[in-house]
């Protein structure tokens, strides 16, 4: 009789584990059927290492297994927060912790479960009845000040994802080192009995109140403080078809239009409600182009409408198409596209409101990796640009931060459509984007104008600023590891990265995996590491930077490429030929994309 393996023992031990814990007869029927087909490769990918809780909480596939997200994993990550927040938020008893969730499969009965963990605790929750927008939760831990707030989406991954997002007590996502923290706390409340699974009296318990009516009052009351036109937008012309992509948006976007003084828009009926199947669309993703928004162009054309505006599921981000009324062709905008079109209108109702506030005290914010438009705005008006990490907390925080030192901060925006009008929500926003770019829109249509020519005297004013991003899929970390190394080692030696791509010279190169940047005269770099994600970006003599990094929530290889004509006499089919050549480069000389057979976005 052969001994079995160390690894074979330890991978019993946790399926007998998970056995033990698991109430659930779907989950427990999946793991009991890959026991009896043998499938050990299966059973090791999702036992034999957990789901990182990260800062942006959880997301991933639903299925069994504690590398998956299922009952399990999210009534042990309850258990782990509610554990750390009694641990370090002294008055959490007293502000409790508010509760959302999206229209995905399993996400209502999460957030039940995450309730019933902090009830058990002593700990309040203010837990919304129904589906609400990702932004309502953010808003919600800033209004009702609440220690905590947690929304149960995968935002727009595919419909077999889910998630765990956490907002700390200033309303933002949180950063390092709660989610350490917390993961550690997790790892110390794995422990489950008959009272972890029991959700029979969440609703009805003493400790558990619906913020919905409060928050949302709260929210468009606050929201119209944005509006500038309400007046002449109760007499708009220009029609609005809108999409909430099979999510939660609609309710929120209803309620929007009005406190704009809009009149009602036409929805996609077939994605107007929540639905987890997502049965019209591959990818529930509106940043995905034409595939995410047929459905939505087909009902424009039929009711004789130009201009289209669509949510992600969780409604936190937004996309905009307009149709041109000289080529019939629909345009669907970009990111940073739509940021250079809110930028701009921001600080013009700044300079509207007569403000008090100088030029110098108020700010714009943006990802790194995101365009430099707001950069050139602040470069000419006078006011200030401030640079953070990619993902939203960072903005969030950076935004907290100049508000407390004083500064005003009018917008901020990451290229993957995530916008934030002011300080309404520390977080991106689709719903109040939403109708302040079509209050925009409203405004260039009394004008004779459409979006798309707005967009192109913004950048006469302030320079072309052209883009070209994308990314390829990877599920190998081991590849990814292996690519990201080859760039750093492009001559045998750590730090020796290339010195020129497609012929052209690289000036700066910034690491921000190993902190090396040599435009600083240290070589380190300014902005935050984290040896977790990859991020490499070059920054050439022609002035283009190109951005290669990983995602924290997808398995995707990013690029994101600009070059700004700020100050140069090329034209704009010159300059994006240029940026497209020196792409193309990049990703045939460092991703080497058949070699290490990485798909392409599909188009």
């Amino acid at each position: 009789m052969h001994k079995q393996q160390p690894d074979a023992l330890l991978l019993n031990s946790k399926i007998e584990e998970w056995m033990r814990w698991d109430r659930n007869e779907k989950t427990r029927g999946e793991v009991h059927t890959l026991v009896t087909e043998g499938n050990v490769a299966e059973l090791e990918r999702r036992f034999m290492s957990r789901i990182e809780f990260g800062t942006a909480g959880l997301r991933g596939r639903m299925a069994a297994g504690i590398s998956m997200m299922n009952d399990v994993v999210v009534i042990q990550t309850s258990q782990g927060l509610s554990n750390y927040l009694l641990a370090c938020q002294p008055e959490v008893k007293e502000r409790g912790v508010v509760v959302g969730f999206d229209g995905r499969h399993n996400s209502k009965k999460w957030a039940h479960f995450l309730a019933a963990a902090m009830i058990r605790k002593g700990i309040p929750v203010y837990l919304f009845t129904n589906v609400a927008p990702t932004p309502f939760v953010a808003f919600g831990v800033k209004h009702l000040k609440a220690v905590c707030g947690v929304v149960i989406t995968a935002s727009h991954n595919p419909k077999q994802d889910n998630g765990y997002k956490v907002y700390w007590d200033n309303g933002a996502q949180i950063v390092s080192p709660h989610d350490k923290k917390i993961s550690q706390s997790i790892l110390e409340s794995l422990e489950m009995d008959d009272a972890s699974w029991d959700i029979s009296g969440v609703l009805t318990h003493s400790l558990r109140k619906d913020p919905t009516a409060e928050v949302e009052a709260a929210y468009f009351d606050e929201l119209s403080k944005y509006v500038q036109y309400k007046q002449q937008n109760s007499s708009c012309d220009l029609k609005m078809v809108y999409t909430a992509m099979h999510g939660v948006g609609w309710n929120a976007v209803q309620s929007c239009l009005l406190t704009f003084g809009f009149p009602p828009c036409i929805p996609v009926k077939e994605q107007m409600l929540p639905d987890p199947e997502f049965p019209t669309v591959t990818f529930p993703n509106p940043e995905e182009g034409k595939s995410a928004m047929n459905l939505a162009i087909k009902t424009a054309d039929e009711n004789n409408v130009s201009f289209i505006m669509a949510n992600d599921p969780d409604a936190d981000r937004l996309c905009i198409a307009e149709k041109n009324d000289s080529s019939g062709e629909w345009k669907i905008f970009n990111g940073n596209e739509m940021a250079a079109l809110l930028g701009w209108w921001c600080w013009h109702c700044h300079q509207l409101k007569g403000s008090h506030k100088p030029a110098d005290s108020c700010y714009m914010v943006a990802s790194t990796v995101s365009s430099k438009i707001l950069l050139s705005m602040a470069e000419l008006e006078g006011f200030n640009f401030a640079e953070t990490l990619t993902g939203f907390k960072w903005i969030a925080n950076k935004t907290i931060d100049l508000e407390n030192a004083g500064k005003t901060v009018l917008f901020g925006f990451e290229e993957a459509i995530g916008f934030m009008i002011g300080s309404l929500t520390y977080d991106k926003d689709g719903v109040s984007a939403l109708g302040v770019l079509y209050e925009l829109a409203a405004y260039l249509n009394r004008q004779g104008k459409q979006l798309h020519q707005q967009l192109e005297t913004i950048y006469e004013k302030y320079g072309h600023h052209l883009n070209n991003n994308s990314y390829f899929i990877c599920h190998d970390k081991e590849k990814i590891k292996h690519i990201f190394t080859r760039i750093r080692t492009m001559s045998g030696a750590p730090d020796t990265y290339p010195e020129e791509l497609g012929g052209v010279k690289v000036k700066y190169v910034r690491d921000l995996t190993t902190g090396y940047d040599n435009e600083q005269p240290d070589n380190k770099a300014i902005l935050p590491v984290s040896s977790s994600s990859q991020m490499i970006t070059f920054t050439f003599v022609n002035k283009a930077i190109v951005t290669l990094r990983t995602s924290g929530t997808e398995p995707k290889i990013k690029y994101y490429s600009e070059i700004r004509g700020t100050g140069s006499k090329l034209s704009k089919e010159e300059l994006s030929s240029s940026l497209n050549a020196l792409v193309e480069a990049v990703i045939n000389e460092l991703l080497e994309p058949e070699k290490n057979q990485l798909l392409p976005k599909s188009e």
